[in-house]
């Protein structure tokens, strides 16, 4: 039975093309427009799906749950499960909880109920007990960018403890020795790794864990400024600061400056992930660099898979990161450089 790839190939387009056409999501020019419908016509491309959805039971729809889109970082993550998605001729639903349980039982219930064929969720990790009336319903569930630790699903994630661990060891090398970090939600696996591979770099190098320079941001632009004035307040403060999550180390940032500090010459700052304009901002970022689009991208993919085979494949990936060096971490200052 034809597919929307079918459809692309005989118009000679792209799938995203064809999207657009069926969709009216963006303009095509009168020509492919006209190319893309016959090709449709010819393959029969509407009859088919539509039988093929009633022979299969199957809605050809997934979900997405992401947890705050207004992040860059869910935002390029949700291009590779759209692309995915449109590859293998699924529509996508898309709900956002701003990391609310409440959110994220209201969404798994309207979805179900949907009868979608499958589900990609960045998860709270406030509560497991909707996530396990999924499984009970036999709805393909993998876990995207976090998980729920003891549920048996899928898993893409980014090397965060790695990740979290270079970016400590950069900042080692340079000499800081008193190095602050702003953590997300306390509740979700991202953060407790990242605090992980924190712990684990000042282990290896024989520097002693201090929990006052552990401070909370929740994943926010005013969290991390406010974590960062809470850091350079203290009697002794953090040459330093490694802050978990990209919207934290903006507000970091501005922290930095509000506290009348300045970066990098008196604080260096190093951000987990990266994004569009690290590289412009002044000085510009050391960021740990993930790779959304493909964390996406290969979470729909597992997805796919255990719809094609009816089956809940628990296989857990890792994507990796990168130390992008820029501006914003230097050489300690020999006054603060010791512990």
């Amino acid at each position: 039975m034809a597919t929307i790839s079918d459809v692309a190939e005989e118009a000679g387009v792209s799938v995203a093309t064809v999207s657009h056409v069926i969709n009216g999501t963006r303009y095509v020019s009168p020509e492919l427009t006209e190319r893309v419908k016959k090709a449709m016509d010819e393959l029969g491309y509407h009859r088919n799906a539509v039988a093929r959805s009633l022979k299969t039971d199957k809605t050809q729809t997934i979900g997405l749950i992401a947890s705050d889109l207004s992040n860059p970082f869910f935002s390029t993550l949700l291009r590779g499960v759209e692309d995915k998605a449109l590859e293998k001729d699924h529509s996508l639903i898309v709900c956002n909880t701003d990391e609310t349980l409440a959110k994220e039982k209201l969404y798994v219930d309207v979805l179900s109920e949907r009868k979608i064929d499958g589900l990609l969720i960045a998860p709270t990790g406030k509560s497991d007990e909707n996530l396990l009336a999924l499984k009970d319903r036999d709805i393909p569930l993998v876990f995207i960018d976090r998980k729920v630790e003891g549920l048996d699903a899928g898993a893409v994630l980014s090397t965060n403890v790695k990740g979290s661990a270079k970016a400590m060891r950069h900042l080692i090398e340079l000499g800081h020795r008193r190095i602050g970090i702003i953590l997300g939600l306390q509740s979700v696996t991202t953060s407790q790794e990242r605090l992980e591979g924190y712990r684990k770099a000042l282990k290896e190098e024989g520097i002693t864990f201090d929990s006052r320079l552990v401070k909370q941001g929740y994943s926010q632009v005013a969290g991390g400024s406010e974590a960062a004035m809470e850091l350079l307040s203290l009697d002794s403060p953090p040459t330093a600061i490694f802050s978990a999550n990209n919207l934290m180390t903006i507000g970091a940032m501005q922290g930095i400056q509000e506290a009348g500090f300045s970066c990098p010459e008196e604080v260096s700052l190093v951000g987990f992930d990266d994004f569009e304009w690290a590289a412009t901002f002044k000085p510009n970022l050391t960021t740990v660099a993930q790779s959304p689009y493909e964390i996406g991208s290969r979470a729909a993919e597992i997805l796919f898979e255990n719809i094609q085979n009816g089956d809940s494949d628990s296989k857990e990936v890792r994507i990796p990161t990168k130390l992008k060096i820029r501006d914003s971490s230097t050489v300690a200052r020999t006054s603060q450089g010791g512990e």
